[in-house]
């Protein structure tokens, strides 16, 4: 396959640049996968699109304030900006810096007050390893929440105002470096209504890192490589799934890496294992899910492997017709945007 036959034309005032006032008054292209049929609705009116035989899975990651925007020198000239991807066991971070060209192992960074970043190693996927000298991991958390900014994607150009706007309601898990965009439309309200009416409910966790967001630079698809990224599934979890799939029940992920969690953790037999580690799964048409029968998630990037994952799951041709009714019905796209219901 080519990464070019992913590609569609996208007018870029559709990218959505701030969330709505009320998260799920977005609005939900909902695709059936089988004939390509789509519908519009309201997010809110996803209640209406479930039932107690469907199982929604969430992932409970939290954003971290990974942007630390740094200087160069210590006076305080020359821009720098180091995006904190992962914790490495001995206290240093997986990063992307910028000017790389400038930042090489052995460089240091300023920020704050008298705070220091050294480069250390340059990685395989062109990022740095790096250590913060001069504090212990609880101050270097401490440093990052009070000197971090949320790591909003570049195609988003205005401030947010608000960071919990780019955190879901039930985040929890520290780890992320971006928001698992499709839970942003859930409200506490709207739990509650499909708890009430008895559509099923569980998490997993994966921390998302540049394995979801890392553009693919080949131009084959199976040239790509993801990078790993942490997820967790619990055996509480994997029990309930189990049962429900034994009963003839359906399972919703909520989001592509709650898709890709879930299938990371399959056994292939095709039951949910309990397990924990790092996955580098990469889902593109071809693939047979295992675990997941459908799916709600944003709008993605042309050429994206989350576009891909969506297109194995659906269709390549169903998904980029959708994708071509969307932009003229005029949706809002990518993290801030509206929905799709893959059904």
């Amino acid at each position: 396959m080519r990464v070019a036959d992913f590609d569609y034309e996208l007018p870029e005032e559709l990218i959505a640049q701030h969330p709505l006032k009320q998260r799920d008054a977005s609005r939900l292209l909902v695709l059936d996968k089988k004939t390509g049929a789509v519908t519009h609705r309201v997010f809110a009116e996803i209640v209406d699109c479930l039932t107690p035989q469907d199982f929604l899975v969430f992932n409970d990651t939290r954003v971290i304030p990974a942007r630390i925007m740094c200087s160069r020198h210590q006076d305080g000239t020359g821009q720098a900006e180091v995006l904190l991807l992962r914790p490495l066991e001995d206290g240093r971070w997986e990063a992307l810096v910028r000017p790389g060209r400038k930042l090489r192992p052995g460089a240091e960074v300023f920020f704050g007050d008298g705070g220091r970043i050294r480069m250390e190693e340059t990685t395989d996927f062109g990022g740095r390893i790096v250590s913060f000298p001069d504090m212990d991991q609880a101050a270097t958390k401490q440093a990052i929440y009070r000197h971090g900014e949320m790591p909003l994607p570049p195609y988003i150009h205005e401030k947010l105002t608000d960071k919990e706007r780019y955190q879901t309601v039930y985040a929890r898990e520290e780890g992320s470096v971006a928001a698992p965009t499709a839970g942003l439309h859930f409200t506490p309200e709207l739990l509650a209504k499909l708890k009430a009416k008895g559509v099923p409910m569980g998490f997993v966790t994966l921390h998302v890192g540049l394995g979801t967001f890392r553009p693919v630079m080949v131009e084959n698809v199976e040239e790509h490589t993801m990078h790993a990224e942490f997820y967790r599934v619990e055996e509480e979890l994997a029990a309930a799934i189990n049962a429900h799939r034994a009963r003839g029940g359906r399972v919703v992920a909520v989001g592509t890496t709650s898709v890709r969690s879930l299938e990371s953790a399959a056994a292939p037999d095709g039951s949910l294992r309990a397990c924990q580690g790092w996955t580098d799964i990469f889902i593109t048409p071809g693939y047979r899910f295992k675990v997941i029968d459908a799916l709600i998630t944003n709008f993605h990037l042309p050429k994206s492997t989350l576009l891909m994952l969506v297109s194995a799951l659906a269709g390549r041709e169903r998904i980029l017709a959708a994708y071509r009714e969307a932009v003229q019905e005029r949706y809002r796209f990518f993290s801030f945007g509206d929905a799709m219901f893959i059904r």
